[in-house]
């Protein structure tokens, strides 16, 4: 009884370091991504309102918008689509 009692403590407590590395390494993804956002609205901000209206993302090039969508999660605003 004491044997398995062990054996699933040892799994939750495997479990719970594997989720925690798992999280860690997927903020490590968003900081590389935020630094890329900083420089692509440095680059492309003419204003200087720090972000990116409609004109001045369309005047990137075709890297850097795919960049910017890393950048911004994947997520493409619907205003974007229409025009």
């Amino acid at each position: 009884m004491k044997g398995n009692m062990l054996k699933v403590l040892a799994l939750v407590v495997g479990l719970s370091c594997a989720a925690g590395l798992t999280a860690r390494a997927a903020d490590g993804d968003k900081k590389g991504s935020s630094e890329d956002r900083k420089a692509l609205i440095e680059k492309y901000d003419k204003n200087k309102d720090g972000k990116l209206d409609r004109d001045e993302r369309k005047a990137m090039s075709a890297e850097d918008k795919e960049k910017w969508q890393k950048a911004s999660g994947g997520k493409k605003k619907k205003a974007d689509d229409s025009k």
